[in-house]
This record gives structure tokens, sequence and C-alpha cells, in this order.
């Protein structure tokens, strides 16, 4: 399966308890370890992009990423295999209009 071939996956990770930017570094680390780790068995998952959330000290309560990847299941074996929350998967629907400059 190419590139071409992967689906868009919106990912919403809600944290239990909220997490330094220090310990945010160290589950990015485990996450891109196991997509690695995937690859190397065949399973197409990639980070395109995540944005982070913070509560008003500045701490981390969870994340909202932006997947390619050959299926939700491969989605879900990702994070179950860095140990990472899933709480909502969705597709990306059609951009709404209007101005977001």
């Amino acid at each position: 399966m190419g590139e071409s071939d992967l689906e868009d996956f919106l990912i919403l990770r809600e944290l239990d308890e909220p997490i330094t930017r220090d310990d945010l570094e160290a589950v990015d680390e485990r996450s891109t370890a196991c997509r690695r780790e995937l690859d190397d068995e065949g399973m197409n998952v990639r980070a395109v992009e995540s944005e982070v959330l913070t509560d008003e000290d500045g701490n981390v309560t969870g994340t909202h990423c932006h997947y390619k990847a050959e299926s939700e299941a491969a989605v879900r074996e990702h994070a179950n295999r860095a140990g990472l929350p899933v709480s909502r998967i969705d597709r990306p629907g059609r951009p709404i209009g209007g101005d977001f400059e």
C-alpha cells in the first residue's frame, strides 16, 4: 500500500491528568518509535500534524492529531502500542467557508 492509498484520520487524545511539555516530548518519542515498528511490520501509520491542548497553567491536557494510515485499526494499534489514549477517531469533512486569517 503506497502513501497515496492512505486515509486521513483526526484523533482526539484527552488525558486523564495534565502533563508537562517535557512529559509530552517523551510521549512523542515513544509514539515515533511505535510508528517505525509498525512500518517495519508493513503497517502504514504516518503523523501529519498534531496540535497540543493546554489548560490555563500551560499543562498539556491532550492533543488533536492528523494521521494518514491504512485503516482505523492501524491508528488504534499504534495508540495501543504507544500507550496513548484515544478519545475519538474521525475522518475530516469538507472545509467550511469563511475568512480564517
